[in-house]
């Protein structure tokens, strides 16, 4: 704050000392080290203050940032989720109910959805199978 070196100070000495005297000088010294001292603890403790009241301010902030952020969040989940139902409704209405064509099947043909079934040996029972499985019996 002020910049004041050793002359300065050597300076305000010799005046203090002409004008209080050798007798008061000690006593007026601690007076203004005290002073001084008081000065710069207030002045520490404002500092200390503000900061103090910048980092509340900043962290409402923060806060607030934050909430908003939670609300936008919010807010596009459940557009996703809205948007993926619509477009799932859309595709089932395009192709229709899948089980309303297996109606239509022959009883006794297998349909690509179902799975082959097995014989009691644990072999697929499919034709192409037995008769490529090298058993002459199926010659």
């Amino acid at each position: 704050m002020f910049d004041i070196g050793f002359w300065e100070l050597a300076i305000i000495g010799v005046i203090a000392l002409l004008i209080i005297g050798p007798e008061r000088l000690p006593k007026a010294a601690r007076t203004a080290g005290f002073w001084v001292g008081r000065a710069r603890r207030l002045v520490s403790d404002l500092k200390a203050d503000i900061d103090k009241e910048i980092r509340d301010s900043e962290i409402d902030e923060l806060k607030e940032a934050g909430e908003a952020l939670n609300e936008v969040r919010s807010d596009i989940e459940k557009e996703t989720e809205t948007f993926t139902d619509r477009i799932v409704d859309e595709e089932y209405d395009s192709f229709g109910d899948p089980l309303s064509h297996r109606d239509d099947a022959e009883p006794g043909k297998t349909t690509p959805s179902s799975p082959p079934t097995e014989d009691q040996n644990g072999n697929l029972a499919d034709s192409a199978q037995s008769r490529h499985s090298g058993d002459p019996s199926n010659d």
